[in-house]
């Protein structure tokens, strides 16, 4: 499964925040079959988040939605992206 990772500062959090649930590219209609938003500890101005897909082409296609898209906003500065795919997981249950 094709992860497309983005990670950048945000000045204002709760701003970027509301840009993101706002959507602009449309992640249900782009692929996205799920999503997490992470933040390094002690880092409350950076934010990293993961965009799963089924498909590298939706993975790609939603990539450069993203770059188009951070050409017209300003919610946050220096965004990365790259698209990474899961080798292997593996989940424990609790002791």
């Amino acid at each position: 499964m094709p992860t497309l990772q983005v990670e950048h500062p945000v000045p204002d959090y709760d701003a970027w925040k509301a840009a993101f649930d706002g959507d602009p590219i449309g992640r249900r209609r782009s692929g996205v079959r799920r999503y997490r938003v992470m933040r390094p500890v002690g880092e409350p101005h950076y934010v990293v988040i993961h965009l799963d897909f089924d498909s590298l082409g939706e993975a790609e296609s939603a990539q450069a939605a993203l770059r188009a898209l951070w050409t017209r906003v300003d919610v946050m500065h220096e965004p990365r992206s790259r698209i990474v795919e899961t080798l292997e997981e593996r989940e424990y249950s609790p002791r």
